[in-house]
């Protein structure tokens, strides 16, 4: 875990080197009663249909601590419906994140002001701001499995100022750049 000294808009809270590091311990030494979720590249590479055994857990830990969670993706509904049959949160697919409109209905869906939640997500200019936006504090992973298309090399690259002091990122980023 990193925090990061900066403030603003584009820059994470904390980055993780997974969401494995996030507990609900240290949920709880943030007080942090939910979570707004990121799916793709958070959670889960793209090409994973359902939760694998240790997703399954981390969530069945959050759950028993009483953390809160739901979905915001940009992605269509039908991706995020298939992941989440069995773990049962609350969904909001197609959220044009960087827009908060998604992230506000997931707060309401959990009965949860911003002061109580946190974002978790791969991505500063979608995740982060949208989190941002809304007035929650953001927790970035570096992506999991990133997309190698122009338009995905060319995000990356350009979130380098805001993440590239830190470590765990800067792993990530040494592994992307001979893409």
């Amino acid at each position: 875990m990193e925090i990061c000294k900066k403030k603003g808009r584009f820059y994470p809270d904390i980055l993780f080197p997974h969401i494995y590091e996030i507990t609900p311990a240290f949920l709880e030494s943030q007080q942090v009663k939910g979570l707004i979720l990121d799916l793709d590249n958070t959670i889960a590479p793209y090409e994973e249909a359902e939760p694998t055994p240790k997703m399954r857990a981390w969530f069945d830990a959050m759950k028993q601590a009483g953390i809160k969670m739901a979905f915001v993706s940009n992605n269509k509904g039908d991706r995020v419906k298939i992941f989440n049959r069995t773990l049962g949160l609350p969904l909001f697919a197609g959220a044009k994140k960087p827009f908060t409109k998604g992230i506000l209905q997931a707060l309401e869906a959990l009965k949860l002001s911003p002061k109580e939640a946190a974002g978790l997500g791969d991505q500063i200019f979608t995740d982060c701001l949208a989190c941002h936006g809304a007035g929650l504090r953001f927790y970035l992973v570096p992506p999991i499995r990133d997309k190698k298309t122009l338009f995905f090399r060319s995000k990356r690259f350009l979130e380098k100022p805001f993440v590239g002091k830190f470590e765990n990122y800067r792993l990530y980023l040494s592994k992307t750049e001979s893409l």
